[in-house]
């Protein structure tokens, strides 16, 4: 997939977009042997990149990774705020890979990676319907007309939600654990639909993404999807 240069610089951490720019400009860059012009394209896995004459970007295998993100863990690669990203947990994985999607930084749970950057943007498009479950503690005991709500969808801030899969897991003295789940990608999405119908989430875990399972993966591991998986998920979002 092409990107413009100073986004492929920023993203491998050789500079600021903006810097990007200036190093364009004082023809620092060339792509595939020609000199690089600010607006140019070019493809990580494809093109040959060189800053400074020096080659940064070689054709590497697609890597495809599940992993268990803990919370408080910022899902990005570097964070501004110095928090602990899932690039703390990958530094034995000797292929740079990014997130597909995210989840928030209280959520725990199953994330994919990959340097496959159109299997990410096909997981991603609200079009292909990925289905992803969550198991959920909330605050209170929701009765079924509650659940029922999320089943038929809600009306959150940013519209109505599509009709989500809701089964009441266990119940204790206080709180209930409840799985959904739903193929939009909304931000704080299953938070924001817990809240609506009266019951705060208090702990969230992704458990599948489409066949994909967390499985016994401890929070901070990561696995490498077999090649029957992987086959499985793209034949999915064609």
């Amino acid at each position: 997939m092409q990107k413009r240069l100073q986004k492929i610089l920023s993203e491998m951490g050789i500079a600021s977009r903006r810097q990007a720019e200036e190093m364009i400009l004082e023809g620092r860059i060339t792509v595939n042997g020609r000199l690089a012009n600010i607006g140019m394209k070019a493809d990580p896995h494809k093109d040959h990149i060189k800053v400074d004459g020096k080659l940064i970007v070689r054709r590497e295998p697609k890597v495809y990774l599940a992993f268990n993100k803990p919370r408080e863990v910022v899902t990005t690669l570097n964070d501004p705020e110095g928090r602990q990203t899932v690039k703390d947990y990958l530094k034995n994985v000797k292929y740079r890979v990014y997130p597909v999607g995210r989840l928030d930084y209280n959520s725990e749970g199953l994330l994919l990676l990959t340097n496959d950057g159109d299997f990410a943007n096909s997981i991603m498009h609200p079009s292909k319907k990925i289905l992803k479950t969550y198991q959920v503690k909330v605050k209170g005991i929701p009765e079924e007309k509650d659940l029922d709500k999320l089943r038929k969808g809600v009306k959150l801030e940013d519209g109505l939600t599509a009709p989500a899969k809701v089964i009441k897991l266990k119940t204790t003295e206080n709180n209930a654990w409840i799985e959904i789940t739903i193929h939009e990608g909304r931000n704080r999405q299953v938070r924001r639909m817990f809240e609506r119908i009266g019951y705060p989430v208090i702990k969230l875990i992704r458990i599948r993404i489409n066949g994909i399972r967390l499985g016994n993966m401890k929070p901070g591991e990561y696995r490498f999807l077999n090649p029957e998986e992987v086959n499985k998920l793209k034949s999915e979002v064609k």
